[in-house]
């Protein structure tokens, strides 16, 4: 029997994620994910046959990679979906938030959210499961708490699934568990940074660190604008493990999640530190405590990471007209967004003034960079066929470029929509 593999989202751009394995009878889906237009509308991925899907298997939960999941509930459909017992949980919590913020460009409704998750099995790490005709494990991606490389095994070939990955240890997450990639033979991989090299991840939390001492020490107080899920624990766990001598204040969705996080303390690298931001910081709670906090000489992590919405948006507002303040950017920053804009104009958006107070970024990635992708690659010792996906056009161009000079092995990089002989 002949298997193809079909781009259904996330084809040379990130997010958006969907990679459809299958033959002419039946086939899995990997991720099913939503990502934004310049006017924040939700673009969803391609569709398929819905008779045909027997099943999704999830590699974590940011929305871009579950927000469409639902879809497939709608209706009479009760369709299969497979994941970690952290990305079942968290997925539920992103799916709230997402149809709060854009139910009305979204096609399902709480209804199918609530089949999405009757429907949604929970797997552990290296456990073998069947779905549809095929055999499928996970393996942890450290990325985030319970994400996951996918590994799909046909009559043929061994097929793998990145999801979003990262090989370097961080305060909420070890590295990523390659063993599963050993006998892989077509690897569909991120390629997010493929362009790039992370800096140390030491050398980034003590500069981090030291420029936070300074801007409080100096009177101000910085805002770190982050996304809920992960980044905001990330920060809060690198203040905790250095006994930051000033108030901490997080606000947001990262409350809920993260004590989602610590009820599974074995998906945690330093689940200690967690726990100890979490009982020693301050939770800001309403509007006094946020009218406090902007006004203490301290730091708040709020969402969204992005300054697209969400308290992080009220505290720049508060803050950025005093130059002892600070606002240090610890997420990717898309196209056309306000923390983009910051970057390239120093200013919110094209109506507001400059930016008095300090402006700075860093880089705290969650994805693997240019040479770990490489290392990625060559943890197969069967490798055949490279498949890059979540990436802009330059980043894939240019890791496709690096694999196929230094391991020599066939590089596609697929636009969405095409299908991929195996």
């Amino acid at each position: 029997m002949n298997y193809f593999l079909k781009i259904l989202g996330g084809g040379r751009e990130v997010g958006r994620s969907a990679i459809e394995i299958g033959n002419s009878d039946y086939s899995v889906v990997m991720d099913y994910g939503v990502n934004f237009d310049e006017k924040d509308n939700p673009n969803f991925p391609l569709q398929e046959q819905p008779n045909k899907v027997k099943g999704f298997i999830v590699s974590h939960a940011h929305l871009d990679h579950v927000g469409a999941l639902p879809i497939y509930q709608i209706g009479s459909l009760n369709t299969k979906i497979y994941g970690t017992v952290v990305s079942r949980v968290i997925t539920e919590v992103m799916l709230k938030d997402f149809l709060k913020l854009s139910g009305p460009k979204v096609p399902y409704e709480w209804i199918e959210v609530r089949k999405a998750m009757d429907n949604f099995t929970a797997v552990n790490y290296g456990e073998e499961f069947e779905i549809g005709g095929f055999k499928a494990a996970l393996y942890n991606a450290g990325h985030i708490p319970g994400s996951a490389i996918i590994k799909v095994i046909t009559e043929k070939q061994i097929i793998a699934f990145t999801g979003d990955i990262n090989l370097t240890e961080t305060k909420l997450m070890k590295p990523a568990d390659l063993n599963g990639l050993k006998d892989v033979n077509v690897l569909v991989m991120e390629s997010t940074y493929g362009k790039f090299n992370h800096p140390s991840r030491r050398e980034v939390e003590d500069e981090f660190y030291e420029k936070i001492l300074e801007v409080v020490e100096g009177g101000g107080t910085v805002l770190v604008p982050a996304f809920s899920l992960a980044r905001s624990q990330e920060i809060l766990s690198v203040l905790a493990e250095r006994n930051f001598p000033y108030p901490v204040y997080y606000d947001g969705m990262s409350r809920e999640l993260t004590e989602i996080m610590l009820g599974f303390r074995e998906f945690l690298n330093r689940p200690d530190l967690l726990k100890k931001a979490y009982d020693e910081f301050h939770y800001v709670k309403g509007w006094e405590d946020r009218h406090r906090a902007w006004k203490d000489k301290g730091v708040i992590v709020a969402s969204a990471g992005m300054l697209k919405g969400g308290p992080a948006v009220y505290y720049f507002k508060k803050l950025s007209e005093n130059s002892k303040n600070a606002i240090f950017l610890v997420s990717y920053q898309a196209i056309n967004t306000p923390g983009r804009k910051l970057l390239e104009m120093g200013k919110f958006d094209e109506y507001s003034p400059l930016l008095k107070a300090r402006l700075e970024i860093f880089d705290f990635s969650s994805h693997a960079g240019r040479r770990q992708l490489l290392d990625i690659v060559k943890a197969s010792s069967n490798i055949e066929k490279v498949i890059l996906v979540h990436g802009s056009p330059d980043n894939e161009d240019s890791l496709a470029d690096l694999i196929r000079r230094e391991i020599g092995v066939d590089v596609i990089t697929p636009e969405n929509g095409q299908e991929i002989s195996l």
